[in-house]
């Protein structure tokens, strides 16, 4: 019986405890830190197949034969021969496609695509090449988008036919419009039977991209990263930069310019994890430096483009000295700095970078601001390296704000001694990055809170690479998003401090993928945004202008920590004004397994606001209750953000917060 009413009490004790309401209260009266247009970003790599065989909307891979094995990606038959002598520098090999000698031998070349070509029935494919008639005289291609596995008669999906003419290299194209949707078709282009012809730099693109470019990017990727409306685009990536060695380096001048004349890279992911290995994994260059510039420009976030500071990828390399430039040699470093200014920002009358800038179709700049040097590194070899290149750069451009990093841990030496490097240079912002289990996110829900750390007069905060996963579950799930949510509360309470945060990696293949989790996920024809892109979403679409105090309590009793410690409550909140829409937005998120009565207090409003005030807020919710629960392509919508209303009475907005939701009030003033 003793043992019946202590259980009954302890119910009793619970139950009371998770009737406990949670006052959020919010002062509307004095505004703080302003919060900058570049809070909420994005950060592209090239890992995943984010670039070739996702955002960059071309279909065909290896175009230019310039693979270590030329024929990645294409099957041969007939008389075809690689050639060298092409008429582009840097891409010189090309196929000479001559007849085979008899008339049931068929050459062909035909291309797999990114794990296949992804077409939709009835949409134009702007198929085009270059080519020429070495013999001269005339010759006819005819180019078939297949399906090789069909049960049909005819595995056609689409043709089209393209004459040749000349022994002079021209650039050819012709429409193919698919008359049935295929997510892993082929492109096939059939050699005269008469006549050999030279073909080079074979391409299919949609005729619909993103803003309509023919060199464009994929327009259901690229609408995403736009609907996310983000601050800042930070590219072309963070290890890519690196490189596994300064030779396969990304380099930014080698991706400006004709496309046909960009030269191949080794793509720095293709040999890192052998669990998932890609070893056809190149980048073609063909989305580059002025198509990130323009990209940005599009999505209407501000450009933050990252260079290497004379050092390869330190994980791969260690100590390694032939994996940096000496001090001596970082002369070209410095230029590359430099000159890619001049190519965002400079007068095309004045300045050759900025020429080719207008060449390729921009004679405006591009209004650059930020440039991150190096990324992840750490030590004195960084830290060296940085102090060089950095004061050449402030004096060419002081405009310029200049990003250096922490390195790749959050809380290590490495961390602390980039941190106290990087107050030193006076670097403007510090780039931090933290892929991290819930555990650690329930831990650091007031890293930004920290003010002898963070001090008022150094270095802004640049969050330039996160995510939240599960332990054993690294993937994207809706158990780890809600954390990320609450997480940004943090972020967003500390304005001041933190000026730029962008979640990572960005993009990945379902087929091609090799880290997760990711935001976007995709196939050949459909995307998926993941409940952790609605968090950012959320964020990104509701920044406000300045931060509002806010403090959580329990039952109207003193204020307690904000957020309340995990283990406690698990409620976390923060509260902005938009000045300019005029209207006051509130975040709130509960991470526990229980819904949380709470109730919303906006004060420091006069009579007359109060009066004014609508009897209804707007409210958007997002459900990660399913814990397991992941969107991805074929069943995008598991989770995704719903819209209500909740009652406000003289400035209080009464209710309940279900078990791991993050829901976000809008007040109309």
């Amino acid at each position: 019986m003793r043992k019946l009413f202590i259980l009954a009490v302890l119910q009793l004790c619970m139950a009371t405890l998770s009737a406990q309401t949670q006052v959020i209260t919010v002062n509307a009266k004095k505004p703080g830190a302003a919060i900058q247009p570049t809070m909420y970003g994005i950060f592209f790599e090239d890992i995943n197949y984010a670039a070739d065989g996702g955002l960059y909307a071309e279909l065909i891979k290896n175009r230019s034969f310039e693979f270590p094995n030329p024929y990645t990606g294409w099957d041969i038959s007939g008389k075809v021969t690689l050639m060298d002598d092409g008429p582009f520098e840097r891409n010189p090999h090309y196929v000479r496609m001559a007849p085979s000698g008899h008339r049931d031998k068929h050459t062909m070349i035909e291309n797999q695509g990114f794990f296949g070509i992804g077409v939709k029935a009835g949409e134009a494919y702007r198929f085009s090449l270059w080519a020429r008639v070495p013999d001269g005289g005339k010759s006819k291609l005819w180019i078939d988008l297949v399906d090789n596995a069909t049960m049909e008669e005819d595995q056609k999906l689409g043709n089209t036919g393209v004459e040749i003419e000349g022994n002079e290299w021209k650039k050819y194209t012709a429409i193919i419009k698919p008359r049935r949707t295929f997510a892993k078709a082929h492109l096939r282009i059939w050699g005269d039977s008469k006549v050999t012809t030279d073909v080079e730099h074979i391409s299919l693109f949609p005729v619909n991209t993103y803003k309509g470019h023919e060199n464009g990017m994929r327009i259901d990727v690229a609408q995403a990263l736009e609907d996310l409306h983000p601050g800042v685009f930070r590219f072309p990536g963070g290890c890519i930069v690196e490189g596994t060695d300064l030779a396969t380096r990304y380099q930014w001048k080698q991706t400006v310019g004709p496309v046909e004349n960009r030269p191949l890279n080794e793509n720095r992911w293709h040999y890192t994890f052998t669990q998932r290995y890609f070893p056809d994994y190149f980048q073609s260059y063909g989305l580059g430096f002025f198509e990130y510039f323009q990209l940005s420009e599009e999505i209407g976030a501000e450009p933050l483009p990252v260079l290497n500071v004379g050092m390869a990828c330190q994980f791969q390399n260690g100590d390694d000295a032939h994996a940096a430039c000496t001090k001596e040699g970082l002369q070209q470093f410095i230029d590359d700095c430099i000159d890619l200014i001049d190519f965002a920002n400079g007068d095309p009358a004045t300045n050759q970078w900025a020429k080719l800038r207008a060449d390729m179709g921009h004679p405006a700049p591009f209004n650059l601001k930020f440039l991150g040097i190096g990324n992840e590194q750490w030590e004195k070899p960084y830290f060296d390296r940085l102090a060089i290149i950095a004061p050449e750069v402030r004096k060419a451009h002081p405009e310029i704000k200049i990003i250096g990093t922490s390195g790749p841990n959050a809380e290590d030496d490495h961390f602390f001694n980039g941190w106290k490097a990087m107050r030193e240079l006076k670097a403007d912002l510090v780039d931090e990055h933290y892929y991290r289990d819930i555990q650690w996110y329930k831990n650091s829900m007031n890293r930004y809170s920290d003010r002898k750390f963070y001090t008022k007069d150094g270095p802004r905060v640049f969050a330039g690479e996160w995510a939240c996963h599960d332990k054993g579950k690294k993937y994207n799930h809706a158990g780890a998003s809600i954390y990320e949510a609450a997480f940004m509360t943090n972020i967003e309470r500390n304005a001041d401090l933190v000026h730029m945060a962008t979640y990572a990696p960005l993009f990945s293949h379902v087929e091609g993928w090799q880290w997760r989790p990711d935001l976007i996920w995709y196939d050949n024809l459909s995307t998926a945004r993941t409940a952790s892109y609605y968090v950012q979403q959320l964020y990104s679409l509701n920044p406000g202008t300045n931060v509002l105090p806010t403090t959580i309590s329990i039952n109207g009793g003193q204020p307690a920590a904000n957020p309340v410690p995990e283990g406690e409550d698990g409620v976390f909140a923060s509260a902005v004004i938009d000045k300019q829409k005029n209207e006051i937005i509130v975040k709130v998120i509960n991470t526990t397994d229980a819904a949380q009565p709470i109730e919303i207090n906006i004060t420091g409003l006069s009579k007359k606001q109060l009066a004014a005030l609508p009897a209804t807020a707007e409210v958007t919710t997002l459900d990660c209750s399913n814990y397991d629960a992941e969107n991805q392509p074929g069943k995008p919508e598991i989770v995704k953000p719903a819209k209500a209303q909740a009652a406000i009475s003289n400035g209080t907005i009464p209710g309940s917060i279900p078990a791991k939701t993050f829901a976000l009030y809008k007040v109309k003033m």
